[in-house]
């Protein structure tokens, strides 16, 4: 740890790191069960609602880039409070909306100012720890963060059962609140602030961009998300419409799946220590090819198929999560904040193009799903193949033994 945390200490910094990750499952998550509701509600269609996830998702990305490279300059934690006042303001007025292009509207708001809570809580890990540390570290964070997602459906469907889905956003204002008392705590992790020109602060950007290994390395790591973030956005659609079954039933289920994510940073942890880390990342890829073949042929059997058949994907995006986010930020030295914002920034725009492919045409979700998971599975491994025993890769990963 290269810097001392004299307020909330280690286990009190890795809490605030788990609720600032927290911000981008719980917001997505803890309305999935209302979209069939809310497409009958403003009497519109299932893509006009997934619009409120793309739009959140794409101003999210947005905002990773606009606060990351200008944490650099003014430090952590003046961003983390702007942003969250941003979020609380914006999720009240999410509440009252009246229309669906105005709840678009809002969510876009809502997830320009998450980009900013999310994206600084990666540049302090980077701040605080180094090689294996750092793995541990967000193996851990990343393993507690996944209990939002399995929390939030849980607690929508309950929502729904005693008020509308206007209550899932005073619920999350009532979080960044929370949040921003919690920052309160944080002392601040930046050790030598930017001194150059504010307008050049987003400059830093193309700097980072301009690393051709740290560019190749994103396109992979930002590809293999799109196959979780596209199971979220259709899994309310599939279990409830495809195969009929209840808002909690549905909660229920996805509450499942994610418990099978949070063994994704253990069982990398575990492994990586007699298997070579190239080769976890290789048959995780292996692992989406298999699952988009697999659910081709049975997944529309029952719930319980496609269930399984997703959780096993999604612990593999998972498992790939950890050493991908470390191997990245290894390849810089420097910009962390725009690096950080470059790496959130692929991941959740790649993640709403997912969303979208898969929604594009509601005739036949599982299938689509499928087709994207052989697709991306497919891609990720030529490209990983090609550069696994290059010394920017192998010199950079973290292998104990």
């Amino acid at each position: 740890m290269k810097v001392e945390q004299p307020i909330l200490r280690e286990k009190g910094t890795l809490f605030l790191l788990v609720i600032l990750g927290a911000f981008p499952p719980l917001t997505m998550d803890l309305y999935l069960p209302a979209l069939p509701q809310m497409t009958a509600t403003f009497a519109t269609s299932h893509s006009m609602v997934n619009l409120t996830l793309g739009a959140y998702m794409i101003a999210f990305a947005i905002g990773m880039l606009f606060w990351g490279p200008l944490s650099e300059r003014t430090g952590r934690k003046p961003i983390l409070f702007y942003a969250l006042t941003i979020y609380i303001v914006a999720s009240i007025l999410c509440a009252f909306a009246f229309s669906i292009e105005a709840l678009i509207t809002l969510r876009a708001l809502q997830g320009f100012a998450g980009g900013g809570v999310t994206v600084v809580g990666t540049t302090i890990v980077k701040d605080l720890y180094d090689g294996r540390e750092r793995e541990r570290v967000m193996a851990v964070v990343m393993s507690l963060i996944i209990i939002a997602p399995m929390i939030a459906p849980v607690l929508g469907a309950f929502l729904l059962k005693i008020a509308s889905w206007h209550m899932m956003f005073i619920t999350l204002a009532i979080f960044g609140c929370c949040a921003f008392a919690l920052v309160t705590l944080y002392h601040e992790t930046l050790e030598e602030k930017s001194t150059g020109p504010l307008l050049k602060s987003w400059a830093r950007l193309g700097t980072v961009m301009k690393n051709a290994r740290f560019g190749y390395l994103l396109v992979i790591f930002s590809a293999a998300p799109m196959c979780l973030m596209a199971f979220i956005g259709i899994s309310s659609y599939v279990y409830v419409d495809r195969f009929g079954m209840t808002e909690q039933a549905f909660s229920f289920i996805f509450a499942l799946n994610a418990a099978f994510a949070m063994l994704g940073p253990y069982l990398y942890l575990k492994f990586s220590r007699f298997i070579p880390v190239q080769s976890i990342i290789q048959a995780c890829f292996g692992i989406l090819i298999l699952g988009g073949i697999s659910m081709l042929f049975v997944g529309s059997m029952s719930p319980w198929a496609f269930a399984a058949i997703a959780a096993a994907c999604t612990v593999a995006v998972i498992i790939v999560r950890v050493p991908g986010a470390n191997l990245l930020l290894e390849q810089q030295s420097g910009d962390t904040g725009s690096a950080a914002a470059l790496i959130q920034f692929s991941v959740t725009l790649m993640g709403a193009a997912g969303i979208q492919i898969v929604s594009a045409s509601s005739d036949n979700l599982i299938r689509n799903y499928a087709i994207l998971l052989v697709a991306v599975g497919t891609c990720c491994a030529i490209m990983w193949t090609l550069v696994r025993h290059r010394p920017f890769v192998a010199e950079k990963v973290v292998q104990t033994t």
